[in-house]
């Protein structure tokens, strides 16, 4: 294997980490809960770990720009490896719940940083392909997650669905140790502390509320909101003046990283969509088994894996822009059949949509990251990078708020004394013990509120069509916007 193979398996290791992540808990999580305690708590377990993770990804991205890729990505890989064995070793909830923030803030370095790796040692045409590959290996590790994580917990303990990070983990440290060589100018910098605080409380408050808003008070709901409002207006106020921003505000004024980073947050919102509610829909509505669900989710993981490979090798030949636009045209596809599902057309229509769906973000975010990357140079690709990926879990943060608010509205205004009875819908065995009328009452109010679900998410592919049709026709790996021939 060549140097340059083995970072690029290095990296697709350290991919994996975080691809099974969310996926691979969840589906240990009920174990967790019985062993731990802490069933009010138990949300936590994933919204901290989302949390920490979103607002760490621009400060290693940014860092990584400024002291190399290896020092960064090392930093926050050890940190995810020391919070995973640390996470195995919980004794409640609460330990649990922090050891995971210490995940996240380790987690946001790992996926950002070997996709800019990924960036930095092909050239632009063979970018594309690659990073067709990384996407491609995200989707087919999240598909794994859910059965390796039921194997783990039959077969072992709850604990090793955290300490299984820890073997891919130290391969990938170890393999990027001896094969990664960077060659950059030494040269002094001055990081932006205040910058990263006021990005990490703004961003944080901010999310936190998005993220927990039916559990907390009107009152942290308003001082929160206010509170990241103010930082992230502060943070825009320094970073006009700060010599080596955290965030520079300068690549949003690139025409191909501002639509990319909406791109981003448009597709983000798509997924939450889907990977949110589309196995509620197959449960509640038309009364599928849990595993028909995630059987039903699991082809959007597949066709995502085999799209964002079909994308890089017809970005080469093509532009950025078709490989785009064919993503938002499909992305449009699937959410117009998801928001035209109907319990009698079955679990193979919904299986469809979902795949389509997969599509769409295959062709999408393939095409969104190499143009970014492509569009600066190796002292802003760092951070390049990671800003899509942030707005990205923006975009599932914002969708599940608004997705969420519109499901619960609209199934209260349709059935106001059905709220608990909802619960023991998608409960199957809770579910046998409800009446025949009761039940198809139900099944209906949960299916047409589901309906906008899936009708808010073809906006939002609606609104990725029309950021994809807006990249420059030119633009491919192999050409540059005057047409002119990029050399390698």
């Amino acid at each position: 294997m060549s140097s340059r193979g083995a970072v690029l398996a290095a990296a697709m290791m350290a991919i994996v980490l975080t691809a099974t992540e969310g996926s691979i808990v969840a589906t240990a999580m009920p174990t967790i809960v019985a062993d731990l305690g802490g069933f009010d708590l138990f949300s936590w377990a994933f919204a901290v770990f989302l949390l920490t993770q979103a607002v760490s990804i621009p400060i290693y991205g940014r860092l990584a720009d400024q002291y190399g890729r290896k020092p960064v990505f090392f930093v926050g890989a050890s940190l995810f490896l020391v919070a995973s064995l640390l996470c195995g070793l919980a004794w409640g909830m609460g330990s649990l719940i922090f050891f995971r923030a210490l995940q996240g803030a380790g987690a946001g370095a790992i996926q950002p940083i070997a996709t800019t790796i990924v960036g930095d040692i092909y050239t632009p045409a063979e970018r594309a392909r690659v990073q067709g590959y990384l996407s491609g290996v995200f989707g087919a590790a999240a598909v794994c997650g859910p059965p390796l994580g039921a194997l783990l917990v039959e077969h072992a303990s709850w604990s090793f669905v955290f300490w299984i990070n820890l073997p891919i983990g130290a391969v990938s440290f170890a393999m990027l140790a001896l094969f990664l060589h960077e060659r950059r100018e030494v040269q002094e910098h001055r990081i932006d502390f205040a910058g990263s605080a006021l990005l990490s409380l703004g961003a944080g408050a901010l999310m936190l509320v998005m993220m927990q808003a039916h559990s907390l008070s009107l009152g942290a709901i308003s001082a929160l909101t206010a509170g990241g409002a103010l930082a992230l207006i502060l943070l825009a106020r320094l970073e006009q003046r700060a010599p080596e921003p955290m965030f520079p505000a300068a690549l949003w004024r690139t025409r191909v990283i501002a639509l990319g980073n909406l791109g981003g947050f448009t597709n983000g919102a798509v997924v939450m969509a889907v990977s949110g509610y589309l196995p509620t829909y197959v449960q509640g509505a038309m009364g599928e088994s849990v595993l028909s669900g995630g059987m039903a989710l699991a082809a959007s993981s597949i066709s995502w894996a085999l799209a964002s490979v079909a994308a890089g090798r017809l970005i080469v030949r093509t532009s950025y822009r078709l490989a785009a636009v064919i993503g938002g045209l499909s992305l449009i596809a699937g959410s117009v059949m998801l928001a035209a599902l109907e319990p009698s057309r079955g679990l193979a229509w919904a299986t469809t949509g979902s795949f389509v769906i997969g599509i769409g973000m295959g062709f999408c975010n393939t095409a969104f990251v190499v143009s970014i990357q492509a569009s600066v140079d190796w002292n802003q690709r760092g951070v390049a990078t990671s800003s899509f990926m942030f707005m990205r879990i923006v975009g599932q943060s914002v969708g599940a708020v608004v997705f969420g608010a519109v499901l619960n509205f609209d199934l209260y205004r349709r059935a106001p004394e059905a709220a608990d009875l909802v619960n023991r819908l998608l409960n199957p065995g809770l579910r046998r013990g409800l009446g025949s009328a009761e039940l198809a009452y139900l099944s209906d109010a949960i299916a047409s509120s589901l309906h906008l679900v899936f009708v808010l998410a073809c906006v939002a592919a609606v609104v990725t069509l029309v950021l994809a049709w807006a990249l420059p026709a030119a633009l491919s790996p192999t050409r540059s916007l005057s047409g002119r021939k990029v050399e390698g």
